[in-house]
């Protein structure tokens, strides 16, 4: 998840080296709806929910950040209907959607639980609200933080690794580079070897896709909507039609 103001457009070419070196990990690069921000005039630009100011950001309420969890989990729901278990699944995201990715990945119900967590300058939002799931205290999580970093200060990175142990959380790995509020080389390489450790390959790990003919009527539907065939669905009522279109285009 990209960061505020910002589109799935600005992480394209670091999810695309990723991809290179784990064909086996689909990507998905979901861009933030268009809202008012306050710290920013309450003008409109890509946000997951609201941010009043640089300062002490976990006690903001983050007004839209619960919209936000729900189109996430969303997400995650349609890609398990496709086939992929929850524990080959993370969420990770920079600044703002740093801050989404713990939101939602420590508060996934326990039979979702994901493979872990990836934040990049980001920290905890919505602490108020924040509840840790029983049974995901062991989740990983990397942190990756600028120690220069002037929009969210590293001191809030440290706060938010100390507060999400307080509350139990016990696999929390946090790594400083001495940069502002960016990412460098060193940081995606990092990040790449923490996803190959948590979603490896190899085909003991491979998932076996199911025949469009063996789908449900939902996972059908969710199989023709991540596939781009939403338009060409238009009309389609029986399960045979849904199968045929999908057939007909793998």
């Amino acid at each position: 998840m990209h960061g505020l103001g910002d589109t799935a457009a600005g992480f394209t070419d670091v999810a695309q080296m990723w991809s290179n070196t784990m064909p086996h990990i689909k990507f998905i690069l979901p861009t933030a709806p268009s809202q008012p921000v306050s710290m920013n005039m309450n003008m409109a630009m890509p946000s997951w929910y609201d941010i009043k100011g640089l300062d002490e950001r976990t006690n903001e309420e983050c007004d839209g950040i619960f919209a936000s969890q729900t189109r996430i989990n969303k997400i995650l729901d349609e890609e398990n209907l496709l086939g992929i278990p929850f524990s080959r699944m993370a969420v990770g995201g920079f600044s703002q959607g740093g801050a989404m990715s713990l939101f939602v990945g420590l508060q996934m119900p326990v039979e979702k639980k994901l493979a872990g967590v990836c934040v990049m300058s980001g920290y905890l939002a919505g602490s108020k609200q924040f509840k840790l799931t029983p049974g995901l205290e062991n989740t990983p999580v990397f942190h990756g933080h600028g120690t220069q970093d002037p929009m969210v200060a590293f001191s809030m990175a440290e706060k938010t690794k100390k507060m999400l142990e307080e509350a139990g959380v016990t696999n929390y790995e946090m790594k400083s580079y001495p940069i502002q509020h960016t990412v460098i080389p060193e940081e995606i390489q990092d990040v790449g070897r923490f996803l190959a450790k948590i979603l490896p390959g190899g085909t003991e790990n491979e998932l076996e896709k199911k025949a469009p003919s063996e789908m449900s009527v939902k996972e059908l539907k969710a199989a023709i909507k991540a596939g781009g065939l939403g338009n060409q669905a238009v009309g389609l009522c029986e399960k045979s039609e849904f199968v045929k279109l999908l057939n007909d285009n793998l």
